[in-house]
C-alpha cells in the first residue's frame, strides 16, 4: 500500500497550531527563525547600562538567545506557543505572617506548555524535520518570538500582551529546520496612551514605557544572589518570590477578569507561604518543597532571606513563633541569614532579640579565647 501523501506546509501549519490547542495551548503562531536583530541590540544597549542588574538569563550571551540558528543549526522557523496562567487566587488562610506567591509561581506552569510543544514537535520530526522545544530557557528571547509570530505586542510593563486576553500567560517554542510559512502578522501597539502599570510599579522599576531596570524590580531581587537592597525591603511588604503589580493593575487583565471569570484555583497552588513555618524548615526539604522556583546557586540561604525580609514586613513581633525563628536566625552561622534577621528584628522592635545574640555570640568568643 503506498503511503500517505506528505502534507503541504500551510497544511501543516494548520495541523500544528491545531494539535498545540488540543495539546493545551491557548495561542499558536508560526514565525521565521530570522535573527532578532533589533531584540540583541536592545539586549546589548540595556545590558551596558546596568539595566540587567547583574541578571543572566537570555541576557547572558545576546548573540546567541536572539540567533534561533544557536539552537538548532539550519532552523527555518518557530512554532510558538502561550498558555495561560490565570487563576482565581486560592482563599487566604487565617494565619498571620503570610509571605506572597506571584501567580506564576504557585504551581510549575511551564511542564503543561513544554508538554504541549513537545506534541508540535513530535509531529514534525514524524515528517522528517529537526525540532527541538524551548520551555523557560536562555537559549531565546520567548517574548520576541511570540511577538514575531503574532501572538501579542509589548506592553509597557514589558510583558508580552495577547489581544483580548492580557500577559498571564507563559511562552515556548518549538525551533525547525522545517521552511514553515508564518500564518500572521506581528500585532501592532495595543497599550495606546495607557500608563497604568508604571507608576504602579512599587521601586519604581519601569523607568519608561517597556523599559525594565532589574536594579529596582522586586521580582528579580528575589531571584538575585547577594544581600536584598537595604532602601527596597520595605516596598517588598510580604513578597517572598515573585510581583505581579504590573500585571494586577492592567486595564486588558482586568478587563479578561470582567469578562470570564478566572478558573478557579487548583488544590496544589501555592499562592501564600507561613513564614514562620518556612524560615522552620531544614534546608534540603526547603529546596524540595519551592523546587519549581528559580533560587541562585540552589542555595536555602536565599529562601531565609527572602522570608525574613518578609517576616520584618508583616510579622508580629510580639508572636513568641516570630521572635524564636528570629532568635533561630539571629544564630545563624550565614552571614547573609543574621543580616537580614537583624532588619526583620530591628522592623519589628524586637531589638532585644538582636542584643542577645551579639551577647551571645560574645561571650561564646570569649570562652573559646
Amino acid at each position: 500500500m503506498a503511503s500517505a501523501p506528505a502534507p503541504s506546509l500551510s497544511a501543516l501549519v494548520e495541523e500544528l497550531c491545531r494539535l498545540g490547542s488540543e495539546a493545551g495551548l491557548d495561542a499558536v503562531g508560526v514565525a521565521p527563525a530570522e535573527v532578532f536583530s533589533n531584540t540583541r541590540r536592545h539586549l546589548e544597549e540595556r545590558k551596558a547600562a546596568g539595566l540587567h542588574g547583574g541578571m543572566h538569563f537570555t541576557y547572558g550571551d545576546p548573540s546567541r538567545s536572539t540567533d534561533p540558528g544557536r539552537a538548532l543549526p539550519g532552523a527555518k522557523a518557530l512554532v510558538v506557543g502561550a498558555r495561560s496562567y490565570r487563576r482565581a487566587e486560592p482563599e487566604r488562610p487565617a494565619s498571620p505572617g503570610l509571605g506572597r506567591v506571584a501567580r506564576y509561581s504557585w504551581d510549575d506552569v511551564y511542564a503543561p506548555l513544554r508538554t504541549a510543544l513537545g506534541v508540535v514537535a513530535e509531529r514534525l520530526r514524524a515528517e522528517g524535520w529537526s525540532a527541538r522545544v524551548l520551555v523557560d530557557d536562555n537559549a531565546l528571547v520567548d517574548r520576541e518570538a511570540a511577538y514575531r509570530a503574532g501572538l501579542g505586542w509589548y506592553g509597557k510593563n514589558a510583558n508580552l500582551l495577547l489581544a483580548g486576553h492580557g500577559s498571564w500567560f507563559v511562552l515556548g517554542s518549538v525551533v525547525t529546520d522545517a521552511p514553515l510559512p508564518a500564518d500572521r502578522p506581528p500585532l501592532a501597539d495595543g497599550c495606546g496612551s495607557c500608563t497604568r502599570c508604571l507608576p504602579a510599579c512599587p521601586t519604581g522599576a519601569l523607568v519608561e514605557p517597556g523599559v525594565l531596570d532589574a536594579r529596582r524590580c522586586l521580582a528579580w531581587l528575589l531571584e538575585a544572589p547577594g544581600s536584598f537592597p537595604v532602601e527596597f525591603r520595605e516596598a517588598l511588604g510580604g513578597r517572598v518570590y515573585g510581583c505581579d503589580e504590573c500585571q494586577e493593575v492592567c486595564p486588558p487583565n482586568r478587563l479578561e477578569d470582567r469578562r470570564t471569570p478566572p478558573p478557579a484555583a487548583q488544590p496544589s497552588d501555592e499562592a501564600w507561604v507561613e513564614l514562620v513555618e518556612m524560615l522552620d524548615t531544614p534546608d534540603e526539604e526547603l529546596l524540595a518543597r519551592f523546587e519549581r522556583w528559580y533560587i541562585p546557586r540552589r542555595q536555602a540561604r536565599y529562601l531565609r532571606r527572602n522570608a525574613l525580609v518578609a517576616l520584618g514586613n508583616v510579622g508580629d513581633g510580639s508572636d513568641p513563633a516570630v521572635a524564636r525563628v528570629l532568635a533561630g536566625a539571629l544564630a545563624d552561622p550565614d552571614p547573609l541569614v543574621r543580616e537580614h534577621a537583624e532588619w526583620a528584628a530591628e522592623r519589628l522592635h524586637r531589638r532585644d532579640l538582636v542584643d542577645a545574640a551579639t551577647g551571645a555570640a560574645l561571650a561564646g568568643r570569649s570562652a573559646d579565647a
